[in-house]
């Protein structure tokens, strides 16, 4: 647990350092846990209680209709996970998420967490600063969705993580990207990074 907390830590500082107090409060409130392949940890309509924080495996949060199947977010080591939206405001998801490997995370639930925030006032910029951050990405996500072609999708992907290739499935990779299977094939065989 002290080696988990200590990525945490970094992750976290990294973002916006905290006082000793509030990492000692906010260090105590996560709990170790393990899941196995393709769980669903949220699905659609349910609120999101947790935010996790990945420590080993590969997530993904998709949207799904009787028509279309979506990956919107991938997570893995060492980053946050859960539904976002859906945690910040309690509101219902409209999203899942599920393991795609076996997972080791930390996790905490929203009402730990909004104790903290609302005891002390680092944990509350570290949350405004990270939300900041997701939105920044979102909206390059959305740039990249609208304008690019498939070829540029896959490049600016494979720049910004090259090891998604051997850890994620390519059905879901190219699901990400907003392309069929065939296409992301295609793209694999004959597109090179410098």
């Amino acid at each position: 647990m002290e080696e988990a907390l200590e990525h945490l830590k970094k992750h976290v500082y990294a973002m916006h350092p905290l006082s000793d107090e509030a990492w000692r409060e906010m260090a105590g409130i996560w709990q170790l846990q393990h899941y196995k392949r393709k769980t669903i940890l949220t699905a659609a309509g349910e609120t999101e209680r947790h935010v996790y924080f990945v420590l080993n495996g590969v997530q993904r949060i998709f949207y799904i209709d009787a028509h279309h199947e979506a990956t919107l977010v991938f997570t893995y080591p060492y980053s946050f996970s859960g539904i976002a939206d859906s945690f910040l405001t309690r509101l219902p998801s409209r999203y899942f998420l599920e393991t795609l490997t076996g997972s080791t995370m930390l996790r905490t639930t929203h009402t730990q967490f909004q104790q903290l925030i609302e005891k002390h006032r680092d944990i509350e910029k570290l949350i405004s600063t990270f939300t900041a951050f997701a939105l920044m990405g979102v909206l390059e996500r959305h740039v990249e969705l609208l304008t690019f072609s498939a070829e540029e999708k896959f490049r600016t992907l494979l720049k910004r993580s090259p090891h998604v290739l051997q850890l994620i499935p390519h059905k879901y990779l190219a699901s990400y990207m907003g392309m069929d299977a065939t296409t992301f094939s295609k793209l694999m065989a004959t597109v090179r990074i410098e």
